[in-house]
C-alpha cells in the first residue's frame, strides 16, 4: 500500500455533510438551550489539537471548538461552560446519570453505542492512520514489518495494522499516547498508530515542528459524533442546526485550520450518517 502525502485545506473549500434528522424518543425530557445557569460537556483532557487542558485551567483543540460553539447555539455563554474530564470507557454512563448535556471528545459512532446514546453528527471523518519521523524510510505500509509499532495498552489499533497490511511489526503498548510520541521522537519506536486527528493534534504542537509525517493509510473509518443522552431528540436535533451553521459561516474551517494547519492534515468530508435510530 502506498503512502500518500497529506496536504492543507484551504478553509474555503472545507465543507462538512451533516444530518439533521433525529433520533426517535421522548423529547420532553432531558431538553438542553435554555441559556440558564451552566452547561456541562464532557470532553477529553489529554489530546493535544481536540482537546487539552492546559496548566492554566484553560482548553484548547478542535473538539472544544466545536462543543463551544454548539453550546453558544444553545444559549450559553463561554463563562457558563463547565468542561468535564470524560474518559472513553465512561462516556456512556456520563450521559445515562446526566453528568454531561453532551459529549465531544473523538466519539466514534458504532451500532453498539447506538444501543445506549443518541448521536448528533457526524462533525468529522477520521480515519486510522500511523505517524511517522519525517526522515524515516517507510515508504510503504508493508515497509512496517520488523518496525516497532506503538499504541495504547487496550488499543486495537496496532493490531489493525498487523492484521491488514504488516503481520510481522512489533507492537509497543504504552499507557499513553504522549508516550508513544516522545518514542517516536526519541526513535525507540518506528511509527505510532491511532486515529490520523489524533496523530495530527500532536504533530502540529509547536514542539514538534517538522519533526513528523503522517502516512495517509486509512485503514478505518471513524465518523466522530456529539454523544446525547438517548431519547433526547431535541437537543440531537439543536446540536445538528448548530453543526450546519458551524459549517455554513466558516467556523469550522477555521478550527480545522487553527489546529492542525501545522500538520497539513486534510480533512475528508463528513458524510450522512442517515436515521440514526435510538
Amino acid at each position: 500500500m502506498k503512502l500518500r502525502k497529506v496536504s492543507g485545506a484551504a478553509a474555503a473549500t472545507l465543507v462538512l455533510s451533516l444530518t439533521t434528522t433525529a433520533c426517535g424518543g421522548d423529547d420532553d425530557k432531558d431538553d438542553v438551550g435554555s441559556g440558564g445557569g451552566t452547561i456541562k460537556i464532557g470532553i477529553k483532557y489529554d489530546q493535544p489539537g481536540l482537546s487539552l487542558k492546559k496548566p492554566n485551567g484553560s482548553f484548547a483543540g478542535f473538539d472544544v471548538d466545536v462543543a463551544t460553539y454548539i453550546a453558544k447555539e444553545l444559549g450559553y455563554q463561554p463563562d457558563q461552560i463547565e468542561f468535564v474530564e470524560t474518559k472513553s470507557a465512561d462516556r456512556e454512563n456520563a450521559l445515562s446519570r446526566g453528568d454531561v448535556q453532551f459529549i465531544a471528545a473523538t466519539y466514534s459512532i458504532t451500532d453498539e453505542r447506538k444501543q445506549r446514546v443518541a448521536f448528533a453528527g457526524p462533525y468529522l471523518l477520521a480515519h486510522q492512520d500511523v505517524l511517522l519521523r519525517a526522515d524515516s524510510d517507510i515508504s510503504e505500509g508493508t515497509d512496517l514489518n520488523g518496525k516497532n509499532l506503538c499504541s495504547v495498552t487496550g488499543s486495537t489499533s496496532a493490531q489493525n495494522v498487523k492484521n491488514k497490511i504488516a503481520p510481522k511489526a512489533h507492537l509497543k503498548e504504552y499507557s499513553s499516547y504522549s508516550e508513544c510520541i516522545a518514542g517516536l521522537q526519541s526513535g525507540a519506536v518506528d511509527a505510532v498508530t491511532t486515529d490520523d486527528s489524533i496523530l495530527a493534534g500532536f504533530a502540529a504542537q509547536k514542539q514538534y515542528k517538522d519533526q513528523f509525517k503522517l502516512a495517509g493509510l486509512q485503514l478505518s473509518n471513524e465518523n466522530y459524533g456529539i454523544g446525547v443522552k438517548k431519547g433526547d431528540t431535541r437537543t440531537v436535533d439543536k446540536i445538528n442546526k448548530a453543526l450546519e451553521k458551524m459549517v455554513r459561516d466558516g467556523s469550522w474551517g477555521g478550527a480545522v485550520i487553527r489546529h492542525f494547519g501545522r500538520a497539513h492534515y486534510h480533512f475528508e468530508l463528513a458524510p450522512k450518517i442517515g436515521d440514526i435510530k435510538s
